[in-house]
């Protein structure tokens, strides 16, 4: 018999806590729910669950400061939750070490597609991939490095700390040099997911990455605009 994935829900509010526990229960998931900060960091030591959906507004701490806790000591996926839509919320929640974001209201199939996507992420990175040349793992820019074996990226020989998730859109993106992509087919090569998904993640994705790997950020070297289309990977040999 398949063990079960373990899922920690922290919402103070009871009847969402609870519809999303029921929906994760019966769709092959263990699903506990802690209402608040302190009881969060508890079952997370007791529990060592394998996604963590964590809200916003909690009673006791505020969610991202509660983030970056939880970063501090574990990699566990988070998934953010909050009823504030705004791109500083979604700045502030990835830059503590949330790997994904929902805004309130959401759907429980988007939810579920979310977990699901960034579950099979972390399993890719345990799992060895079929062995593939160094070529295609680690691509070369002048003084950039990405490492998509070792999510590992360099400039001028120093590590740059980006996220998994930017990494992973980094390396797509320069790995298709000069091709253009819409924020939708980004979210789908990079997140697994279309239907459902919010396209103001790749804006704040894409504006976090600039900020890491650019000289300036508001005039990119690397990561180019393509307006009214979306974005590309370029480079000057």
């Amino acid at each position: 018999m398949n063990r079960l994935r373990k899922i920690l829900i922290i919402e103070d509010e009871q009847d969402i806590a609870r519809i999303i526990k029921d929906y994760i229960n019966k769709n092959g998931y263990e699903a506990t729910i802690a209402n608040n900060g302190k009881d969060a960091l508890q079952l997370i030591g007791i529990l060592n669950p394998e996604f963590v959906i964590l809200d916003i507004m909690l009673p006791d701490i505020d969610g991202i400061e509660l983030c970056r806790q939880i970063r501090e000591k574990n990699n566990v996926p988070i998934l953010i939750l909050s009823a504030r839509g705004s791109d500083t919320d979604k700045v502030l929640g990835l830059g503590f070490g949330a790997d994904d974001y929902m805004t309130k209201p959401f759907s429980l199939s988007e939810l579920l597609a979310r977990i699901k996507s960034n579950l099979r992420r972390v399993e890719s990175m345990i799992i060895p991939p079929p062995k593939q040349s160094e070529n295609e793992d680690i691509l070369h820019f002048g003084k950039i490095t990405i490492d998509k074996k070792g999510y590992k990226v360099t400039k001028a020989g120093s590590e740059i700390s980006l996220s998994a998730k930017e990494i992973e859109l980094l390396f797509f993106l320069s790995k298709h040099r000069n091709q253009v992509f819409t924020k939708s087919q980004l979210l789908d090569a990079v997140w697994g997911y279309t239907a459902y998904g919010d396209e103001s993640t790749i804006t704040v994705y894409i504006r976090r990455i600039r900020e890491k790997l650019e000289v300036d950020a508001s005039n990119p070297e690397y990561i180019k605009t393509v307006w009214g289309i979306g974005y590309k990977f370029s480079f000057a040999e």
